[in-house]
């Protein structure tokens, strides 16, 4: 994906207060000249707005007051455009969720002064929200924008097939919610399933054998001491699954796994045809509860270490 500057400007006003800035770190007379467009200029905050908590929901829902969303030219300079959508992400991070949503709703409606500024925009939060090799994905921020496409006037029926298929998938096993159930089957052939492993924490681990990126995370959850000892107190369980059908090459890789870790595979392939878990991007990583519910969804290994070295 494209490489973008990942600014400090948004820090800034929440640190010192500041009243105004350019979002691509340039001033705007070293704008080039032949662009015949604006800079993108953020608001100005309110001088009441004294804490960092409150200049951030402020800018959450006006950064874009200063943007012409008529002006389609925006979309062939990114280095306008696409770095303050970039900043505009970056910025959602720092207000509750909710917030972030409700503003990513609003925004979505600015964007849909025509076709062609409505696709630059949910083409860029596909980049950067749902892309699984984004380092700014986030499934929470996307689906406000899924669901608008699905309501605009602008999209034709065909043309929401795609997102409407994406929304359906996002909408499973998000956080706070149960994950959903599915059989697995060791290498025995005995059987079991997700709702019916006891214990305060589970791990889903799905994986390809073979997968350079799964080696490495199979490497490093076998290293971690974290999860080893969360192991020994039998607080933790991790599920390995694999859910495909080369049952030749994953019998193959049975012996890289620690022999405590639950290592099957989905025998009727259930999770792969009905779309119970996003497959898109291998290896995936699940932190649910005792009672299954989803803690962290599609996280990555640190992240998960992060919040159970609180039980450590």
């Amino acid at each position: 994906m494209k490489t973008v500057k990942f600014l400090s400007v948004i820090l800034l006003f929440f640190i010192t207060g500041c009243k105004n800035s350019n979002a691509t770190g340039q001033n705007p007379e070293q704008t080039p000249q032949d662009t015949a467009v604006s800079a993108f200029t953020l608001p100005e905050i309110p001088e009441m707005l004294d804490s960092p908590e409150m200049r951030a929901d402020f800018l959450a829902f006006h950064y874009w007051d200063n943007f012409d969303f008529n002006d389609i030219r925006y979309t062939q300079h990114p280095e306008i455009s696409e770095q303050a959508f970039v900043d505009y992400i970056d910025l959602l991070g720092h207000v509750p969720l909710p917030a972030a949503q409700e503003s990513i709703k609003q925004f979505m409606t600015k964007t849909s002064t025509g076709k062609e500024m409505l696709t630059y925009f949910t083409d860029l939060a596909e980049t950067y929200l749902h892309d699984p090799n984004s380092p700014m994905r986030n499934e929470e921020f996307y689906i406000p924008v899924l669901e608008c496409m699905i309501d605009s006037p602008l999209l034709s029926d065909t043309e929401k097939i795609r997102p409407t298929a994406s929304l359906e998938l996002a909408q499973k096993n998000r956080v706070s919610t149960t994950a959903l159930d599915f059989t697995y089957t060791l290498a025995s052939g005995a059987t079991g399933t997700l709702h019916s492993i006891p214990s305060e924490f589970v791990i889903i681990y799905i994986n390809n054998p073979g997968c350079h990126s799964c080696e490495e995370t199979t490497r490093d959850m076998k290293n971690s001491l974290v999860l080893n000892s969360l192991q020994s107190k039998n607080k933790l369980k991790i599920l390995a699954i694999y859910p495909d059908e080369e049952l030749d090459e994953w019998k193959n890789h049975v012996g890289d796994f620690p022999a405590e870790w639950i290592n099957g595979y989905d025998k009727t392939l259930t999770m792969r045809d009905k779309n119970l878990y996003d497959l898109k991007a291998i290896p995936s990583l699940y932190l649910l509860d005792k009672d299954k519910k989803v803690i962290l969804k599609d996280a990555d290994l640190h992240q998960i270490n992060q919040y159970l070295r609180t039980y450590f």
